[in-house]
């Protein structure tokens, strides 16, 4: 069972910048789209990126401009650098792995709080 340790949560002042990173252990084997979706509270989780083991993004449209998505494949890990945070952008963070076999793991969320 792969397992997904995320970090790089806490809280910034709107304007402000954080990095999340998530790294995947436990027989990581072929994970091919790595990600990070996020929870507020009384709203559904939604994507904010993901990225596929060749390089190719999708951004939620609410990100666009202000967070980056990356991956380091050699060390089965993923980053979202959020630049320009707004309130809004307040919510629990989830990284997100999807291996070839279609089996999709979550890693237990960071927080992130952006105050006004």
């Amino acid at each position: 069972q792969v397992q997904l340790a995320e970090s790089g949560g806490g809280l910034v002042q709107a304007g402000g910048s954080l990095r999340l990173s998530c790294t995947a252990s436990r027989n990581p084997f072929a994970i091919n789209v790595m990600g990070w979706y996020r929870q507020a509270p009384g709203k559904q989780r939604e994507l904010v990126a993901f990225i596929t083991r060749g390089g190719s993004t999708n951004y939620g449209d609410s990100v666009k401009g202000r967070f980056t998505i990356s991956r380091d494949n050699a060390k089965d890990s993923v980053y979202l650098q959020m630049n320009s945070l707004k309130p809004e952008d307040t919510a629990v963070y989830y990284c997100n792995a999807n291996q070839v076999t279609g089996t999709n793991h979550w890693g237990r969320g960071t927080q992130v709080t952006v105050s006004s």
